[in-house]
């Protein structure tokens, strides 16, 4: 093993660190151990450590300070040096110390600190006696490395170093590199070069520490360790969002040329640019499709988290038109579905059918039903549901056809129309006044017909948030429709009480609209403005 040596330095005190060194094959080291600079670095001693203090007894003690020895071949001993000084031990007769001896400490107090001054620790690699060129790397934190290697490595590895030599005097070997970001892994980047095979050197390494030694490499120019590297990156997992976009980004802006970035880059991008839209539509109708139950409900939770989020398909792409166009287009196919599904539980024989042809008619109707909503939930989440507000509103057969079905097969279609008020009071969709006129004189009574299987059938049916949602939605109609709207379900509410839609709120909101002071005379002065701006006006035209 080499040793370390450490040159004298003047400007301040310096540390000195025993390093181990992995010698190869070729009787060089290689991949000094990353705790190397991270320990020479933490274990410097403190700043503004105290020279002297005051013993309990009334004695001045002054500290020695040791000078840390260079090392060298010769095995010379280390020599100390005492910057104590002699002092009067003299004290008076009760012990208490002399007047001079404390003016003394007070003046030695303003003495200039070495500890002030940055610190500058060099740590040495590598054989003297069989190398040819020294190579000095200068850090952060005045870290110095000294490397004793080989000019015929470097500049066959290298093309930085090939440049760097080809202009270098022949009787200085020495080359000084400034600046380095990352000095440990330069070291190890060099290391590298007297390996013969690097991916068992690789392999032993993290993610994130490969693509430093990329990084250093693509600035060396060293084309079979960037190779190495991208070779690594493309079979080992990337784990989590951030290291996955690290690799993305440091691997994309390689600018070296003839690198083959592209079977690591394949992870993240696909060769055919227009295939999300077919690939979406094919998702979606797989989960529409399937009637295994868990399966089905986990991967539509799954599939609903995804197109929640922002990036979720590439903004080149144009995601919002690209989701809304492929989920209309099954949103028409379920509901053309569920229409036909419903002519046909609606027939007057189709009760005297037997179980096992029934059976497959209504968990078909069910399942429609499921689908519609899971739709709607997507293009709520994305805020482009107003055009399934406008579509469901129009369904008139729909909801006749509603009222023919017994209440356990058809208040599933409920859940929907639950689910657009909810949307509306939340301002998730903002269809048109007309529309919502439209969707609560088709759907309100429905639903309330619906709402006591509702409210026992449905895991998932909150009452608070649907009535809260469809008394929003009754509240931002113009008053006249407010007042018809409420009247007509307070009959239902008197009759049916907790089996029916509980709009309290939303009546009592109307009701101070309707019946309190503050908007009819807002009215009045609304009028007697519009009365002074007529008289005013014919004064003018006078």
């Amino acid at each position: 093993m080499s040793e370390i040596r450490l040159p004298r330095v003047d400007q301040g005190p310096t540390r000195i660190r025993n390093v181990p060194i992995a010698v190869t094959p070729e009787g060089f080291w290689c991949c000094p151990s990353p705790t190397v600079f991270q320990k020479t670095l933490k274990t410097q001693p403190p700043l503004n450590k105290p020279k002297s203090s005051l013993s309990p007894n009334g004695n001045i003690s002054v500290e020695k300070k040791q000078t840390s020895a260079t090392l060298k071949k010769s095995g010379s001993a280390s020599r100390r040096t005492d910057l104590d000084t002699e002092e009067p031990s003299t004290q008076s007769s009760n012990g208490a110390v002399p007047n001079n001896i404390a003016s003394v400490k007070n003046e030695r107090a303003p003495r200039p600190k070495l500890d002030n001054v940055p610190r500058k620790v060099t740590i040495e690699f590598g054989e003297p006696g069989t190398s040819d060129l020294k190579l000095i790397l200068l850090g952060k934190q005045g870290l110095a490395v000294k490397l004793s290697v080989h000019r015929s490595i470097l500049l066959e590895s290298s093309s930085y170093f090939a440049n760097k030599i080809s202009q270098q005097q022949p009787v200085f070997p020495c080359l000084e590199i400034d600046d380095c970001e990352d000095v440990e892994i330069y070291v190890e980047t060099i290391g590298l070069m007297y390996c013969k095979e690097l991916k068992p050197q690789l392999i032993k390494q993290s993610v994130s520490r490969v693509l430093r030694v990329l990084k250093i490499a693509e600035q060396l120019g060293y084309m079979s360790c960037i190779q190495s590297c991208l070779e690594y990156l493309e079979a080992v997992p990337w784990v989590g969002e951030d290291e996955e976009e690290k690799v993305v980004s440091l691997v994309s802006s390689l600018q070296v040329e003839g690198l083959g970035v592209g079977p690591v880059l394949k992870r993240v991008s696909p060769e055919l640019p227009d295939t999300p839209k077919d690939t979406l539509s094919h998702i979606i109708d797989l989960v529409l499709k399937s009637s295994e139950e868990r399966g089905r409900r986990e991967m539509k939770s799954t599939v609903l988290k995804l197109l929640k989020e922002k990036q979720s398909l590439p903004t080149s792409s144009g995601s919002n038109h690209l989701c809304s166009e492929t989920i209309y287009s099954s949103c028409k196919s379920c509901l053309h579905s569920l229409v036909s599904l419903f002519r046909e539980a609606a027939q007057t024989e189709f009760g005297d059918k037997c179980l096992d042809t029934r059976e497959p008619v209504v968990k078909s109707l069910v399942l429609e039903s499921d689908n519609l909503l899971w739709l709607l939930d997507i293009l709520a989440s994305r805020q482009a549901a107003d055009e399934f507000a406008t579509m469901w509103s129009t369904q008139r057969e729909l909801a006749l056809l509603h009222t023919k079905l017994p209440t356990p097969i058809r208040h599933y279609v409920s859940s929907v129309t639950a689910r657009l008020f909810v949307g509306i009071g939340r301002g998730e969709l903002l269809p048109s006044k007309d529309t919502r006129v439209l969707l609560i004189q088709t759907w309100l009574q429905p639903l309330i017909s619906d709402y006591k299987w509702l409210l026992h059938g449905c895991r998932s049916f909150d009452r608070t948030v649907v009535e809260e949602g469809l008394g929003r939605t009754i509240l931002t109609l113009p008053l006249e429709d407010q007042q018809s709207i409420l009247l007509s379900w307070l009959g239902s509410f008197l009759k049916s009480g907790d089996d029916c839609p509980n709009l309290q709120r939303a009546f009592e909101v109307w009701w101070r609209r309707t019946f309190t002071r503050p908007y009819a005379e807002f009215e009045i002065l609304q009028q007697g403005s519009c009365d002074s701006l007529r008289t005013s006006t014919s004064k003018m035209g006078g």
